[in-house]
């Protein structure tokens, strides 16, 4: 469920583009799915991975495991400090200045670069977690 949410915000923003209007409305319900939803979703991954490991046959030293828990800390961080700010951010520019100003383009490329980044970091983990046990059992 995280990482689908955070996959569609691309799509909306495409769609919301075309309509500078619905930007606003676009860019809250986003900043609303990610704070109710995807991220929830990500603190219970977080939590079912770590009991799985608990009742699993790996340890929680295995070096893909904690490779896997430094992205997922080093994903955090980014959400609370780079990217949940910069849509804070692009949102207060569209309200403020308009889709077509300088502020929001600049809000927007950082909230863009920033959430494609921890999309990146999620699928690493995941993927991580899906080969690792199979070529280190």
């Amino acid at each position: 469920m995280a990482l689908g949410a955070n996959a569609t915000y691309g799509v909306w923003l495409a769609a919301a583009s075309r309509k500078p209007e619905m930007l606003p409305f676009t860019l809250r319900t986003i900043k609303a799915i990610d704070d109710r939803m995807a991220n929830p979703a990500y603190a219970l991954s977080l939590i079912t991975g770590l009991l799985l490991v608990w009742v699993g046959p790996y340890p929680l030293t295995a070096p893909w495991l904690v490779t896997a828990l430094v992205l997922y800390a080093g994903r955090l961080l980014l959400r609370l400090f780079g990217y949940s700010p910069a849509l804070k951010r692009q949102i207060q520019a569209v309200e403020s200045a308009g889709a077509g100003s300088t502020e929001y383009a600049a809000a927007a490329r950082r909230a863009t670069l920033l959430g494609t980044l921890l999309v990146v970091i999620v699928v690493v983990i995941e993927f991580l977690m899906a080969t690792m046990p199979a070529l280190w059992g």
